[in-house]
Protein backbone atom coordinates (compact mmCIF):
# COMPACT_ATOMS: atom_id res chain seq x y z
CA UNK A 1 0.00 0.00 0.00
CA UNK A 2 1.16 3.76 -1.37
CA UNK A 3 1.62 5.59 2.48
CA UNK A 4 0.47 9.04 2.61
CA UNK A 5 4.58 10.25 2.85
CA UNK A 6 5.47 8.35 -0.66
CA UNK A 7 2.56 9.94 -2.56
CA UNK A 8 3.70 13.36 -1.44
CA UNK A 9 7.31 12.41 -2.33
CA UNK A 10 5.60 11.65 -5.76
CA UNK A 11 3.69 14.33 -6.22
CA UNK A 12 6.79 17.03 -5.61
CA UNK A 13 9.09 14.68 -7.68
CA UNK A 14 6.77 15.21 -10.51
CA UNK A 15 5.95 18.92 -10.03
CA UNK A 16 9.68 19.47 -10.08
CA UNK A 17 10.19 20.10 -13.56
CA UNK A 18 7.54 22.86 -13.55
CA UNK A 19 8.89 24.35 -11.16
CA UNK A 20 12.17 24.41 -12.96
CA UNK A 21 10.32 25.66 -15.88
CA UNK A 22 8.71 28.50 -13.97
CA UNK A 23 12.07 29.95 -12.41
CA UNK A 24 14.96 29.25 -15.14
CA UNK A 25 14.33 32.84 -16.02
CA UNK A 26 15.85 33.94 -12.86
CA UNK A 27 19.40 33.59 -14.20
CA UNK A 28 18.59 36.85 -15.91
CA UNK A 29 18.72 38.48 -12.24
CA UNK A 30 22.53 37.91 -12.67
CA UNK A 31 23.90 41.57 -14.15
CA UNK A 32 26.98 40.74 -15.82
CA UNK A 33 25.72 37.54 -17.09
CA UNK A 34 22.28 39.42 -18.46
CA UNK A 35 24.73 42.32 -19.91
CA UNK A 36 26.81 40.06 -21.94
CA UNK A 37 24.32 37.49 -23.43
CA UNK A 38 20.67 39.36 -22.76
CA UNK A 39 21.66 42.45 -24.42
CA UNK A 40 17.84 43.44 -25.06
CA UNK A 41 16.44 42.33 -21.96
CA UNK A 42 19.39 44.73 -19.78
CA UNK A 43 18.38 47.34 -21.43
CA UNK A 44 21.49 48.04 -24.39
CA UNK A 45 20.87 50.65 -26.32
CA UNK A 46 22.78 53.15 -29.11
CA UNK A 47 26.43 53.81 -27.80
CA UNK A 48 26.13 57.09 -27.82
CA UNK A 49 23.25 57.24 -25.28
CA UNK A 50 22.39 56.66 -22.04
CA UNK A 51 18.86 55.77 -20.58
CA UNK A 52 17.55 56.95 -17.46
CA UNK A 53 14.76 55.34 -15.61
CA UNK A 54 13.83 55.01 -11.80
CA UNK A 55 10.98 52.38 -10.66
CA UNK A 56 8.47 52.31 -7.77
CA UNK A 57 6.71 55.81 -8.33
CA UNK A 58 4.72 58.13 -8.63
CA UNK A 59 5.13 59.16 -5.19
CA UNK A 60 4.08 63.09 -4.13
CA UNK A 61 6.58 63.23 -1.60
CA UNK A 62 9.46 62.58 -4.04
CA UNK A 63 9.06 62.02 -7.53
CA UNK A 64 8.51 66.39 -7.74
CA UNK A 65 11.63 66.91 -6.69
CA UNK A 66 13.00 64.50 -9.32
CA UNK A 67 10.61 66.12 -12.07
CA UNK A 68 12.16 69.50 -11.15
CA UNK A 69 15.99 68.38 -11.11
CA UNK A 70 14.99 66.45 -15.35
CA UNK A 71 13.47 69.74 -16.01
CA UNK A 72 16.35 72.03 -15.17
CA UNK A 73 18.47 69.85 -17.11
CA UNK A 74 16.50 69.48 -20.06
CA UNK A 75 16.14 65.38 -19.40
CA UNK A 76 13.44 62.86 -20.13
CA UNK A 77 13.30 59.99 -18.77
CA UNK A 78 11.35 56.91 -18.16
CA UNK A 79 9.76 55.94 -15.24
CA UNK A 80 8.40 52.72 -14.45
CA UNK A 81 5.16 53.09 -12.21
CA UNK A 82 3.54 50.93 -9.94
CA UNK A 83 0.04 50.53 -10.35
CA UNK A 84 -0.86 51.12 -6.85
CA UNK A 85 1.02 54.29 -6.50
CA UNK A 86 -0.69 55.96 -10.49
CA UNK A 87 -4.08 55.03 -8.17
CA UNK A 88 -3.36 56.76 -5.29
CA UNK A 89 -1.78 59.91 -7.45
CA UNK A 90 -3.27 60.32 -10.56
CA UNK A 91 -2.67 63.78 -10.83
CA UNK A 92 0.97 63.11 -10.83
CA UNK A 93 1.07 60.59 -12.88
CA UNK A 94 -0.34 63.00 -15.95
CA UNK A 95 2.53 65.30 -14.49
CA UNK A 96 5.06 62.93 -15.74
CA UNK A 97 3.35 62.33 -19.15
CA UNK A 98 2.74 65.46 -19.78
CA UNK A 99 6.38 66.67 -19.08
CA UNK A 100 7.28 64.67 -21.78
CA UNK A 101 8.54 61.35 -19.64
CA UNK A 102 8.02 58.04 -21.18
CA UNK A 103 5.78 55.65 -18.41
CA UNK A 104 6.37 51.97 -18.04
CA UNK A 105 4.86 49.67 -15.76
CA UNK A 106 6.41 47.94 -12.65
CA UNK A 107 3.69 46.13 -11.79
CA UNK A 108 0.50 46.76 -10.09
CA UNK A 109 1.81 45.62 -6.58
CA UNK A 110 5.81 45.17 -5.44
CA UNK A 111 5.80 41.41 -5.08
CA UNK A 112 8.07 38.88 -6.39
CA UNK A 113 6.64 37.16 -9.51
CA UNK A 114 8.20 33.91 -8.65
CA UNK A 115 5.69 33.63 -5.87
CA UNK A 116 3.20 34.21 -8.43
CA UNK A 117 1.40 31.24 -10.54
CA UNK A 118 0.49 32.51 -14.69
CA UNK A 119 -3.00 33.69 -13.74
CA UNK A 120 -2.30 36.15 -10.90
CA UNK A 121 0.87 37.61 -12.84
CA UNK A 122 -1.20 37.95 -15.89
CA UNK A 123 -3.59 39.97 -13.56
CA UNK A 124 -0.98 42.00 -11.89
CA UNK A 125 0.56 43.32 -15.21
CA UNK A 126 -2.87 43.89 -16.97
CA UNK A 127 -4.36 45.92 -14.18
CA UNK A 128 -0.68 48.05 -14.20
CA UNK A 129 -1.25 48.31 -17.79
CA UNK A 130 -4.80 49.52 -17.66
CA UNK A 131 -4.25 51.69 -14.44
CA UNK A 132 -0.99 53.97 -16.21
CA UNK A 133 -2.66 53.71 -19.57
CA UNK A 134 -5.97 54.80 -18.44
CA UNK A 135 -4.29 58.15 -16.62
CA UNK A 136 -1.61 59.06 -19.49
CA UNK A 137 -4.35 58.22 -22.85
CA UNK A 138 -1.61 55.91 -23.85
CA UNK A 139 -1.18 52.45 -22.90
CA UNK A 140 2.75 51.71 -21.93
CA UNK A 141 4.67 49.01 -23.59
CA UNK A 142 7.52 48.64 -21.53
CA UNK A 143 7.72 46.30 -18.05
CA UNK A 144 10.30 45.52 -15.59
CA UNK A 145 9.44 43.11 -12.65
CA UNK A 146 9.83 43.91 -9.10
CA UNK A 147 13.31 42.99 -8.08
CA UNK A 148 14.19 42.86 -11.46
CA UNK A 149 13.51 38.99 -11.24
CA UNK A 150 11.29 37.19 -14.02
CA UNK A 151 9.64 34.56 -14.02
CA UNK A 152 8.44 32.29 -17.48
CA UNK A 153 4.61 33.21 -16.47
CA UNK A 154 5.73 37.27 -16.42
CA UNK A 155 7.32 36.87 -19.96
CA UNK A 156 4.31 35.01 -21.24
CA UNK A 157 2.31 37.62 -19.60
CA UNK A 158 3.86 40.38 -20.83
CA UNK A 159 3.90 38.87 -24.77
CA UNK A 160 -0.03 38.60 -24.12
CA UNK A 161 -0.28 42.07 -23.14
CA UNK A 162 2.62 43.59 -25.56
CA UNK A 163 5.00 44.61 -23.05
CA UNK A 164 8.56 43.99 -23.51
CA UNK A 165 10.13 43.59 -20.53
CA UNK A 166 13.37 45.90 -19.91
CA UNK A 167 15.90 45.79 -16.97
CA UNK A 168 19.07 47.37 -16.46
CA UNK A 169 23.32 47.77 -17.02
CA UNK A 170 24.06 49.87 -13.82
CA UNK A 171 22.06 50.71 -10.81
CA UNK A 172 23.03 53.22 -7.69
CA UNK A 173 21.93 50.53 -5.07
CA UNK A 174 19.93 53.85 -3.63
CA UNK A 175 17.16 51.69 -1.83
CA UNK A 176 19.43 50.82 1.66
CA UNK A 177 19.32 53.22 4.68
CA UNK A 178 23.64 53.61 3.96
CA UNK A 179 23.02 54.77 0.48
CA UNK A 180 24.26 58.41 0.20
CA UNK A 181 24.49 60.21 -2.96
CA UNK A 182 28.30 59.75 -2.97
CA UNK A 183 27.80 55.99 -3.00
CA UNK A 184 24.84 56.03 -5.43
CA UNK A 185 27.21 57.91 -8.08
CA UNK A 186 30.58 55.66 -7.45
CA UNK A 187 28.21 52.65 -7.99
CA UNK A 188 26.61 53.86 -11.26
CA UNK A 189 29.71 55.05 -12.88
CA UNK A 190 31.37 51.83 -11.88
CA UNK A 191 29.37 50.49 -14.69
CA UNK A 192 28.42 53.06 -16.68
CA UNK A 193 29.29 52.90 -20.14
CA UNK A 194 27.25 53.84 -23.86
CA UNK A 195 24.67 52.41 -24.46
CA UNK A 196 23.61 51.52 -20.99
CA UNK A 197 20.60 52.19 -19.02
CA UNK A 198 20.69 53.29 -15.42
CA UNK A 199 18.01 52.08 -12.86
CA UNK A 200 17.77 54.92 -9.77
CA UNK A 201 14.43 54.80 -7.52
CA UNK A 202 12.07 57.94 -7.41
CA UNK A 203 10.52 56.38 -4.19
CA UNK A 204 11.10 54.96 -1.13
CA UNK A 205 7.81 52.86 -0.79
CA UNK A 206 9.42 49.78 -1.13
CA UNK A 207 13.34 51.05 0.29
CA UNK A 208 14.30 52.81 3.60
CA UNK A 209 12.32 55.97 4.86
CA UNK A 210 13.92 58.26 2.86
CA UNK A 211 16.54 56.55 0.39
CA UNK A 212 15.18 58.52 -2.56
CA UNK A 213 17.14 61.32 -1.28
CA UNK A 214 21.08 59.63 -2.37
CA UNK A 215 19.10 59.38 -5.99
CA UNK A 216 18.43 62.82 -6.00
CA UNK A 217 21.47 63.85 -4.87
CA UNK A 218 23.28 61.80 -6.86
CA UNK A 219 21.46 62.96 -10.11
CA UNK A 220 22.99 65.91 -11.45
CA UNK A 221 26.47 64.60 -10.68
CA UNK A 222 25.67 61.42 -12.98
CA UNK A 223 24.52 64.02 -15.32
CA UNK A 224 27.74 65.60 -15.71
CA UNK A 225 29.18 62.40 -15.75
CA UNK A 226 27.24 61.89 -19.13
CA UNK A 227 27.75 65.07 -20.59
CA UNK A 228 31.46 64.80 -20.00
CA UNK A 229 31.78 61.28 -21.71
CA UNK A 230 29.16 62.95 -24.80
CA UNK A 231 27.01 60.68 -24.05
CA UNK A 232 23.13 61.69 -24.66
CA UNK A 233 21.03 61.05 -21.68
CA UNK A 234 16.84 60.66 -22.43
CA UNK A 235 14.12 58.30 -22.01
CA UNK A 236 14.18 54.27 -23.31
CA UNK A 237 12.24 55.25 -26.60
CA UNK A 238 15.28 57.05 -27.81
CA UNK A 239 17.76 55.08 -27.08
CA UNK A 240 17.17 52.45 -29.73
CA UNK A 241 14.78 49.51 -27.24
CA UNK A 242 12.24 48.30 -29.27
CA UNK A 243 8.92 48.45 -27.33
CA UNK A 244 5.51 46.53 -28.27
CA UNK A 245 8.15 43.84 -29.89
CA UNK A 246 6.35 41.18 -27.67
CA UNK A 247 2.82 41.70 -29.23
CA UNK A 248 4.04 42.28 -33.02
CA UNK A 249 5.50 38.79 -32.03
CA UNK A 250 2.67 37.02 -31.06
CA UNK A 251 0.99 35.06 -33.00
Amino acid sequence: MTTPARLLRAAAFAALPALALHTAPVISTFGPLRNRVMPRLAGRGRPDHVALTFDDGPDPLSTPFFLRALDERGIRATFFLLGCQARRSPGLVREIAAAGHQTGIHGYLHRPLLLRGPRATYDDLARARDTVGELTGQPPRLFRPPYGVMSTAAHLAARRLGLTPVLWTCWGEDWTARATPDSVHRTVTRDLDGGGTILLHDSDCTSAPGAWRSALGALPYLLDVCDQRGLAVGPLREHGVRSGACARSAP
